[in-house]
């Protein structure tokens, strides 16, 4: 039998001691919507915004109403989705329950029960080999997009960082140079680039405006996602790749090349910017170089 647990409104919220109010953290679901999502990557905010209001459109009521057996129930209708879709959609949902649950605008976290869908983790599959990484350098003509290429693969950039980036944010360092990136929730992370990769980078600079963008499109402006993926999947292709290549395969093959060749595995989190180590570990588990299987007899 499902749980009737209903999350209620609570009446206050202990931060540090000092008893504060919920209605001075948010007192309608609209609120605490804004507070969940803000500071988060603009494709972070769409996607979450969708999941949740697939959601809120299912159970047409406020948050502090919505008990388990609703959760569950919507659960029930994400079957004709994929089962990582699902999983991302339910997350989505639990994440802003507990959300709310932290900062008491809601009493209870009833998502937590809330189990999520198994689904096969395709991580390996998306991992290019170094091969193919040299191989769509070497075919790619334009020097801009080659250098794109190589930029997303050598700093394990997120598209997003990738268009945002511009001459400021890069500095010349021991004959080689450094690149600040944006990253997510606003943090701000350095990565130092080789030599060979400072020196392609730096020759697409024009010695311009600093606050210019560094890939640029024909007309001056900054190279937007869907750009920056069409010119990915043609590499891909060019390379005889057939599988729909994304700008963050690139940055899955960094990781798992970096790990491969004994990088440090914080060093590798430092660099991509995960919160948790535990997501950078998902790259030694998708393509791990040792097993105890190459230890028995057989």
């Amino acid at each position: 039998m499902r749980s009737a647990i209903i999350l209620h409104s609570a009446s206050a919220v202990d931060e540090g001691g000092i008893t504060v109010p919920a209605s001075r953290q948010a007192s309608t679901d609209e609120q605490l919507l804004k507070l969940w999502l803000h500071g988060r990557s603009p494709n972070t905010q769409r996607a979450y915004w969708s999941d949740v209001s697939r959601f809120r459109s299912f159970v047409s009521k406020p948050l502090h109403t919505v008990t388990l057996a609703d959760l569950q129930d919507f659960a029930d209708t994400l079957t004709e989705l994929a089962p990582a879709s699902q999983c991302r959609v339910l997350s989505s949902v639990k994440s802003l329950v507990s959300f709310g649950h932290r900062i008491g605008y809601l009493a209870f976290d009833v998502g937590r029960p809330l189990r999520l869908p198994a689904y096969r983790n395709r991580l390996s599959e998306r991992i290019l080999g170094e091969g193919a990484i040299h191989k769509n350098l070497a075919l790619e003509p334009s020097r801009r997009n080659r250098v794109l290429l190589r930029l997303l693969y050598a700093a394990g950039l997120r598209v997003f960082e990738l268009c945002r980036l511009t001459w400021q944010h890069l500095q010349e360092r021991d004959n080689a140079g450094q690149v600040t990136v944006l990253g997510k929730g606003g943090k701000t992370r350095t990565v130092l680039l080789s030599a060979a990769t400072w020196q392609e980078l730096r020759g697409l600079s024009d010695d311009g405006d600093s606050a210019s963008p560094v890939f640029r499109s024909r007309k001056g402006g900054a190279l937007s996602h869907s750009q920056v993926l069409r010119i990915v999947r043609a590499a891909a292709q060019r390379a005889g790749i057939q599988a729909p290549v994304s700008p963050h395969w690139l940055r899955h093959a960094h990781a798992s090349h970096a790990l491969e060749r004994g990088c440090p595995i914080h060093l590798v989190q430092a660099t991509l910017g995960h919160a948790s180590v535990a997501t950078t570990g998902r790259y030694l588990h998708a393509r791990p170089t040792d097993s105890s299987a190459r230890y028995l007899s057989v």
